[in-house]
């Protein structure tokens, strides 16, 4: 998935972004309130990172100018304020999470996959697909019981996949949401990826995981290719 992180302090947003990339996910980066309102309108984010102390525009002016705009993305407030209004204005603002600092980066990272879930209506950490199960808790992936290796950009790409099984997912999308702003990726990058996971994941003799949908994109599912 794709996130922006919104942080002024360059060590902190640094760590952030470095823990959020090492789980796999595509991050942008954003110092003053500004850079985010404008990297925010128009990345396609997944999800939101955003202190409220920052310079210029703060937090909570991001934020309320998001939401008027209509932007749904999850927002996971960071902030050195830990008073119970704080957090009430924060909330009421259209904040989805809250996250007083200092914290543990793996909080962070529990209280981003919660998030992720959430915006594609998936409750469980565990999606599975016949003999596939993607534990997006961890970033394990498992074909009938055993372990598969998967690269980072290989299980991002599955997991959006999957997030959204059912549905034509174009390239232009997974571009979007795997890829940050600042990655330079050839045109048939997307295909040679599908390629690679189907290698990996699907069986002889069994139901097709990732079908093409010529002229589309790509779905996650289990049935036969039209």
């Amino acid at each position: 998935m794709r996130i922006l992180v919104a942080e002024d302090y360059l060590p902190l947003r640094r760590a952030v972004a470095q823990a959020l990339r090492e789980s796999g996910w595509s991050v942008d980066e954003a110092a003053t309130g500004s850079e985010a309102l404008v990297c925010a309108r128009g990345g396609g984010h997944d999800l939101i990172v955003l202190d409220l102390m920052l310079p210029g525009m703060d937090g909570l002016e991001v934020l309320r100018a998001l939401r008027r705009a209509g932007e749904k993305c999850h927002v996971l407030i960071l902030t050195a304020r830990d008073g119970v209004e704080d957090r009430i204005r924060g909330l009421d603002a259209g904040a989805d999470d809250y996250l007083v600092k200092p914290f543990a980066m793996e909080e962070l990272l529990a209280r981003a996959r919660a998030l992720l879930r959430r915006g594609y209506d998936v409750k469980s950490p565990v999606l599975s697909f016949g003999e596939v199960e993607i534990h997006t808790s961890d970033h394990r992936v498992l074909v009938a019981g055993e372990p598969v290796e998967l690269t980072a950009r290989e299980y991002a790409l599955l997991e959006y996949l999957a997030l959204r099984a059912g549905q034509v997912v174009t390239r232009s999308e997974i571009w979007q949401h795997i890829y940050d702003e600042n990655a330079t990726v050839s045109s048939n990058v997307v295909d040679v990826y599908v390629g690679y996971l189907r290698r990996k994941l699907e069986r002889p003799g069994q139901p097709r995981l990732i079908h093409t949908r010529r002229g589309e994109g790509y779905l996650l599912g289990l049935q036969e290719d039209a």
